[in-house]
């Protein structure tokens, strides 16, 4: 299903979630030294299993730069590029994934292809996380960092609610769809 005016709003926010992945790595300097060591090397993103009620969002292919960051390639074909290496995000269970995320963990994912860049962002998989009040402290100091913190938990907990919230909400819109 395609959205209105999907081709001008999706590279938009195809750009900010790379810029945000990029500021992420760059506040754990050994993931970025992991990544400097693929340049040039493509990793592809690809959502699976996504539920029909939601436009399911194309696949993203990045390309490592000598910086150790990640930028954006239109399209892999476009490109003439055939990437080193795919990630499969099985989002068939949103809420599920969704829930581990939000505790810091991972959505049930697959990575395949060359075998150093797999460790290597499978290790930044597991090891890199944003600190939201760390980013707070840079920029407006110690006070509002705490503020952030304390807030950050108590989003944590809604989230949490809506989580199950939304869980029985999709449980039954599946059930109603069910032939």
């Amino acid at each position: 299903m395609d959205l209105p005016f999907q081709d001008l709003w999706l590279p938009a926010v195809r750009n900010r979630m790379v810029l945000f992945a990029n500021h992420v790595l760059t506040g754990c300097p050994p993931a970025v030294e992991r990544l400097r060591a693929h340049a040039g090397k493509a990793v592809r993103v690809d959502v699976s299993g996504w539920p029909g009620l939601i436009p399911v969002p194309p696949p993203l292919t990045l390309r490592v730069t000598p910086a150790g960051l990640f930028e954006a390639v239109e399209t892999a074909e476009e490109a003439g590029v055939a990437p080193d290496l795919n990630v499969r995000i099985d989002a068939s269970e949103p809420t599920k994934a969704a829930g581990n995320v939000f505790k810091g963990g991972l959505p049930p994912m697959s990575i395949e292809g060359d075998g150093a860049l797999a460790a290597d962002v499978n290790w930044i998989a597991q090891n890199v996380r944003w600190d939201p009040a760390a980013d707070a402290e840079r920029f407006f100091g110690p006070t509002v960092a705490e503020g952030v913190s304390r807030a950050s938990a108590q989003f944590a907990q809604a989230a949490d609610v809506a989580k199950k919230a939304m869980g029985q909400m999709l449980d039954m819109l599946q059930a109603r769809n069910k032939p």
